[in-house]
């Protein structure tokens, strides 16, 4: 008998570790964001933010799981850790980044004026767009249109007459001393087509603001990117 008999080689095709390839350092999701964070896909962007190892595979797994980037924006810090890799440090960093990126959008410098129904939108937009639940935001406006502080929430929930107090849709507006107002709230749908309830509600929000002397100029509902005015409609106006 041999020495290799006595001693046989290992079978390197059921031995040997598999070998995760490694990435060019050009490759990695860090250096693209650094270097040209335009020309990143989704799953680079939340790599860059998640970090570590296998930061690809956990990026790829949170876009399977919540179909896109504005998945993961509408997603709970619990169902992020969920998902296997994701820490809870990695969970504030893209809660984070969602917040920045909201500001972001909004307009700054001096009051923005509201000339259009798509101006209001623009406004409101980075506040709804995410959201899962119906939220109602009121704008105030001076004598010139223009917004007087930040969008105000009043009511979040299904949108409905015997639901929601009209008074305090304008209690914000009488201390401000405001000269109107513009609502708006979303559809979680996507659809921004306004409902009966929408209508009902507009016409009676318009009529309190009679009584005040304060106008609701509009009632702009989003959907996604979205708007629809009321007010071009005629829905629930004159």
């Amino acid at each position: 008998m041999d020495q290799l008999t006595l001693f046989p080689l290992p079978d390197r095709a059921y031995s040997a570790k598999p070998v995760r390839p490694t990435l060019a350092i050009r490759e990695k999701p860090g250096y693209r964001v650094l270097h040209n964070s335009s020309a990143c896909n989704g799953a680079e962007l939340i790599a860059a933010m998640v970090g570590g190892s296998r930061s690809l595979e956990t990026a790829q797994r949170l876009l399977n799981a919540f179909g896109s980037l504005h998945g993961i924006a509408r997603t709970s810090c619990a169902e992020l850790t969920a998902i296997q890799g994701v820490r809870a440090s990695a969970v504030l960093r893209l809660k984070a980044a969602v917040e920045i990126g909201r500001r972001l959008l909004v307009p700054e410098g001096d009051r923005p004026q509201i000339r259009s129904p798509a101006d209001a939108a623009a406004i409101l937009q980075p506040l709804l767009m995410h959201q899962d639940q119906e939220h109602l935001y009121v704008l105030l406006l001076d004598t010139r249109n223009r917004v007087i502080g930040e969008p105000l929430e009043v009511y979040h929930g299904s949108l409905n007459t015997s639901l929601i107090r009209v008074g305090e849709l304008y209690r914000d507006a009488i201390r401000a001393n405001a000269a109107a107002i513009i609502l708006s709230h979303n559809h979680p749908s996507g659809d921004p087509s306004p409902s009966p309830e929408d209508v009902a509600v507009t016409r009676a929000v318009i009529e309190a603001g009679k009584l005040l002397d304060i106008a609701c100029l509009d009632h702009v509902i989003l959907g996604g990117m979205r708007h629809v005015s009321l007010k071009e409609r005629g829905l629930g106006f004159g």
